[in-house]
């Protein structure tokens, strides 16, 4: 939209599908070849077929695909709630209590996910608190892992948002709870569902962490796709992961549309 000439928009466009075509669809659109394939020998897969999809959308594989989805809503719902709630709370905070919530929600951010998981097995595998070979210690750690998420989002939104609306209610004698339910939380609708999107699709692929923690009973997807390649079973692996991603896009679609009409609302 900022380029006005014809060469500059050709020019725009062949830069974007230069560095999108190898660096994003390429290995996509392989994964997706492999997953209808049953050899793979040269440079083009060979053998095609859909057997994998009855393994990848069946058995283990669809009880996983349910562990990853409650895991994955649970978690957003919860880091979406706490991560709202310190927003609204470091945005009347002074300055130095903002920089303290900023480093203590973005600090499992800023080290790798194993260490988050390590600490979490640490800390939640002894009384009062034991947590360890249950499905609530997973749900605790993506909730750990993508609660800065939420926190930053809407932090951000809050900061965009124009104060005259509450000083508006404000005057004509609202109460702060009324203003935050009925003024506030509205305006950030369209950043909130957008926070609960970008949650869920990071806690649906998260594994890192996910490795060091969950039970035999409570197996997310990504596990069970790391199993499969590690067996040497990459072509069901591809399905499963094909299921993945189809299960990701599907609902960050509908949170997109809920989103949309949030904004024109």
């Amino acid at each position: 939209m900022l380029v006005h000439s014809r060469t500059g928009k050709w020019a725009t466009w062949s830069v974007f599908f230069v560095l999108f075509v190898p660096l994003f669809a390429v290995p996509l659109l392989v994964i997706l070849a492999a997953s209808f394939t049953t050899n793979w020998s040269g440079a083009f897969p060979s053998g095609p077929t859909t057997k994998h999809y009855a393994a990848a959308t069946g058995g283990d594989s669809l009880q996983a695909l349910t562990t990853s989805l409650i895991t994955a809503v649970s978690a957003s719902l919860l880091a979406l709630t706490i991560g709202s709630w310190a927003a609204l709370a470091a945005a009347s905070m002074r300055r130095r209590g903002r920089r303290f919530l900023d480093a203590l929600f973005m600090l499992p951010v800023a080290v790798p996910s194993v260490v988050v998981g390590l600490a979490v097995l640490v800390a939640f595998s002894k009384p009062p608190m034991l947590l360890n070979g249950t499905r609530w210690i997973v749900i605790l750690a993506h909730t750990i892992l993508v609660t800065a998420f939420a926190y930053s989002s809407v932090s951000a939104a809050i900061v965009r948002l124009d104060p005259m609306y509450e000083q508006a209610a404000a005057s004509l004698g609202a109460r702060p709870g009324y203003v935050l339910w009925r003024i506030k939380l509205p305006l950030l609708l369209p950043s909130l569902t957008a926070a609960a999107g970008l949650c869920f699709a990071l806690s649906m692929g998260e594994l890192s962490a996910t490795m060091m923690l969950y039970p035999p009973d409570w197996t997310p997807l990504p596990v069970q796709i790391f199993a499969a390649t590690d067996r040497g079973s990459l072509f069901t692996g591809a399905a499963v992961a094909v299921v993945l991603m189809g299960t990701t896009l599907l609902v960050l679609l509908g949170v997109s549309r809920i989103r949309t009409r949030a904004s024109y609302r």
